[in-house]
């Protein structure tokens, strides 16, 4: 697979010329964050991480999208955390868009570069460093887990978007693939983390109307995507947030492909009892 650059926050603060109005947009169905917003003075400190900010992204709301969070995470050099996840029951994912980080699994040490990604079960102990000169930047998905009686907790590992091939969806002759970083098939797992590639002038040629929540962050290129009952213009760097049911699609712009980090819940019944 070749290499790929991925959108990162442009940091910073914009100019006092700056017009006020801007992309951004919460509504009932769905919420989009353009990258422009993701300035210094909307990132958070964590507690038990040094030289480290955060953009949280998204995050469990009531009556919203419930079932997880995602942080865009920015390490300096020399930076990290030996205590990163305060929830025992929580399991992670991270994706790596810039740099490198040192990470412990389960006390086996990994060194993942841009495209690398890491699947953290619950309770599990992990601890992150960047040793390198320059500041790493990955996304960190959390989710409660929902233990199964019979069913395993999936194991740890770490992988690379560079070393997988999309798998072409149905009927598009590769013009819409899914990089699957889990197999489908696995009832462990109850998220999914892929990431999506649509080519230029290609489409999801339906409206999506179903029971799982998505988070996704636009890796590369530009699209334009229906969301709800209305058409929205995105590019590297913007994020969209999905309720359950909020109907989507979309096209793929030029001149390079379309890609985008998708997570969404699987695997398990809908809770009854809130």
């Amino acid at each position: 697979m070749s290499d790929h650059t991925y959108a990162t926050p442009p940091g910073g603060l914009p100019p006092q010329s700056q017009l006020l109005s801007g992309r951004a947009v919460f509504k009932p169905a769905y919420a989009f964050i353009p990258k422009g917003v993701m300035s210094e003075i909307v990132a958070s400190l964590l507690p038990h991480w040094t030289a480290t900010k955060a953009w949280i992204i998204a995050r469990p709301l009531s009556g919203f999208a419930e079932t997880f969070a995602q942080y865009i995470m920015e390490v300096a050099p020399g930076g990290g955390s030996d205590r990163p996840e305060p929830d025992p029951e929580a399991e992670g994912v991270l994706f790596v868009v810039e740099g490198e980080i040192e990470l412990s699994l389960a006390g086996t040490p990994h060194t993942l570069a841009t495209g690398g990604y890491a699947f953290i079960p619950p309770g599990t102990m992990w601890a992150l460093r960047n040793t390198s000169g320059t500041p790493a930047r990955f996304h960190w998905i959390r989710k409660a887990y929902e233990k199964v009686e019979g069913i395993d907790i999936p194991e740890p590992f770490v992988a690379s978007d560079m070393d997988l091939t999309p798998t072409p969806m149905p009927d598009t002759g590769g013009a819409w693939a899914t990089t699957r970083f889990v197999d489908p098939a696995d009832i462990r797992h109850d998220m999914h983390v892929n990431i999506v590639t649509i080519q230029p002038g290609a489409v999801i040629p339906f409206m999506e109307t179903h029971v799982m929540e998505h988070g996704l962050y636009v890796l590369e290129g530009k699209g334009v995507y229906r969301l709800n009952d209305d058409w929205v213009e995105v590019e590297a760097g913007d994020f969209m947030w999905l309720r359950a049911f909020c109907p989507q699609a979309c096209y793929a712009g030029g001149p390079r492909p379309f890609r985008y980090l998708l997570y969404k819940d699987v695997n398990r019944h809908p809770k009854l009892k809130l």
